[in-house]
């Protein structure tokens, strides 16, 4: 796993938005499928200082991993990632979202706040790899 991009940000709360869809069998059993875990029904919300703004673009758009839209639901880009170089998940780029630029959403096996005892504003690292 080659680490691409590291970025430091901090927890905020979300809209609850991706609990329902992450807790739909059709996302669950796509991640399951591209990444190897189940995601927790639920993503973690970091803020990013918005001078990573363009590098975050660009490897998004530079990446194919996506899970293609089904009937209602949208397409969902993702990029592998690490969090505080213990929980490995991914960050998720839903193409229906409310979120502004400088919110990424990350997933991964386990409730994130629970395990780690994280509350808004607590700082966190990321490793986007490939």
């Amino acid at each position: 796993m080659m680490i691409i991009m590291e970025i430091e940000g901090k927890i905020s709360t979300g809209y609850g938005k991706g609990a329902y869809f992450l807790g739909q069998d059709f996302y669950k059993s796509k991640f399951n499928e591209k990444l190897g875990f189940t995601p927790y029904p639920g993503t973690l919300n970091i803020t990013v200082p918005k001078n990573y703004l363009d590098d975050i673009k660009n490897i998004k758009n530079s990446h194919a991993n996506i899970i293609k839209p089904k009937e209602d639901f949208g397409g969902v880009k993702y990029i592998k990632a690490k969090l505080n170089d213990e929980i490995i998940g991914a960050i998720i780029f839903p193409d229906k979202t409310t979120h502004y630029e400088n919110y990424l959403e990350f997933i991964a096996e386990e409730n994130l706040r629970k395990k780690l005892k994280l509350k808004d504003g607590n700082k966190v690292n990321l490793k986007i790899s490939v």
